[in-house]
């Protein structure tokens, strides 16, 4: 639910600069329309989700109908023919260049292991949270299973880094785990994500996120987001995504109107700041999950009851 009040706050915001930001919405403290046509977000309404929360959705399902292995060429039809849903409802929020790029060249005849190569934008970060829901905190077999859900469009070491960094947090936050030990954690997937996949793009991210969150120390909003950038770069976005974890200091509606105000792709980082929020604990404002559900046809007690089975606990075990 965090990573979908995430999506949703940062949606009219989407591809904006901080300035226009301001310019269009004053700052956004809550669920907002785009203006009329916006770049991306045109045919939304306020409170709905974009590409991220579907996405992960979709995701679930796959790993929830197949969890004895995944299917990498019915994952890129899994995408392919959601994008065509979304085409048929006369919207813009497609698959990303990383992932359109990489299905067309599977369709083409490329093995999953080279499809990907080029995938270093964080729709990988974006929609991991499922492999961290059903997965315990043990770093190899996190890394691992985050590897095989980005090997068709995201098989290189900066997604794969960025991907294990956010799937690890959830996981920890889901076992009980704090802020400062889930970092540690993550940390380390992060580390180790660095490895696998091919040697393209940014060969520290782990420094990348220790660098947001050293940033996100001083307590100053602008200091970390002009230090660590916003784009959808996995990069940029995910540690921005750290440092404003870092910021909110566990409030997780606070870390979302940050994320909602920081332009560019803050649709991203708010979902990715919400997934790693809302399994670390923080408090979900009822009005606004009322709004959220109300304005999308989302199924996520279901998916995630589901995830949980396959980490071998109960739903209710996990709330108590």
């Amino acid at each position: 639910m965090g990573l979908a009040m995430g999506d949703a706050l940062g949606m009219p915001a989407q591809t904006l600069t901080r300035s226009a930001i301001q310019a269009h919405y004053g700052r956004i403290e809550g669920f907002v329309a785009p203006f009329q046509g916006h770049p991306v977000s045109h045919g939304l309404r306020a409170a709905q989700v974009t590409d991220d929360t579907e996405q992960t959705l979709l995701l679930a399902r796959r790993l929830i109908a197949h969890p004895e292995g995944f299917d990498h060429e019915a994952w890129a039809h899994d995408l392919l023919e959601w994008e065509a849903a979304i085409r048929a409802k006369g919207l813009s929020d497609l698959l990303g260049p990383s992932s359109r790029t990489a299905i067309d060249a599977l369709l083409a005849g490329a093995s999953s292991e080279e499809s990907g190569w080029r995938g270093t934008t964080n729709g990988a970060a974006m929609r991991v949270a499922p492999v961290g829901i059903m997965t315990p905190p043990e770093v190899e077999t996190v890394v691992a299973r985050v590897a095989l859900t980005c090997r068709v469009t995201h098989n290189t070491g900066e997604a794969i880094a960025a991907a294990s960094a956010v799937a690890m947090m959830v996981s920890c936050g889901i076992a009980g785990r704090d802020l400062d030990a889930a970092l540690n954690y993550a940390l380390e997937a992060c580390r180790l994500g660095q490895t696998a996949g091919h040697a393209v793009g940014e060969t520290d991210m782990a420094g990348r996120i220790e660098t947001a969150l050293y940033l996100a120390e001083g307590g100053d909003e602008e200091a970390l987001i002009a230090g660590i950038g916003t784009s959808v770069a996995s990069r940029e976005s995910v540690p921005a995504a750290f440092g404003i974890l870092r910021l909110a200091q566990g409030d997780l509606w606070r870390g979302l109107l940050i994320a909602a105000n920081a332009g560019d792709d803050t649709d991203t980082i708010g979902a990715i700041v919400g997934a790693m929020a809302g399994a670390l604990g923080g408090d979900v404002p009822p009005a606004a999950e009322a709004q959220v559900m109300a304005a999308n046809d989302l199924d996520i007690d279901a998916v995630a009851r589901g995830l949980l089975a396959l980490r071998g606990v109960d739903c209710e075990e996990v709330i108590g």
